[in-house]
């Protein structure tokens, strides 16, 4: 966290939600840093009640006056519709504190062996089993 300012540097696209600019499988490289968030940046959040991050682009930033707090509304390339939905129950915009970071490089489609380890997790357990025979056959 201290090097790239996010609590997950690295993060694989788990959809098609982000097509053609980021393709299911691709990992992508994440940084978090104080400057203001942007419209039409890909930034990475989690919500309360859901378990895995979200990777979608900035279309909206309202700052309010008052308080100074930045209000985020994101939407997946692809998609028809904003990402309200996908919130917290009555959560209509995101905050700082959910933005895990902003993408600022990616490999494509290297997390595919991510994916399919845990779509598939028989693949995993042969794979591990490989590993352990090839361990236990060494010479050294």
């Amino acid at each position: 966290m201290c090097i790239t300012g996010s609590e997950s540097p690295v993060v694989v696209v788990l959809t098609g939600s982000m097509e053609p600019g980021f393709s299911r499988g691709d990992i992508l490289f994440l940084h978090m840093s104080r400057d203001p968030i942007r419209i039409g940046e890909i930034v990475v959040y989690n919500v309360d009640g859901r378990d895995i991050p979200i990777v979608h682009r900035v279309i909206k930033v309202h700052e309010r006056r008052d308080t100074g707090e930045v209000d985020i509304l994101t939407k997946g390339d692809i998609n028809k519709d904003d990402d309200i939905s996908l919130y917290a129950h009555g959560q209509l915009w995101l905050q700082r504190h959910h933005i895990m970071g902003r993408a600022i490089g990616f490999l494509p489609y290297v997390g595919w062996a991510t994916i399919i380890m845990t779509e598939k997790p028989f693949i995993k357990y042969i794979l591990i089993g490989v590993l352990g025979l090839l361990f236990i056959t060494s010479n050294d």
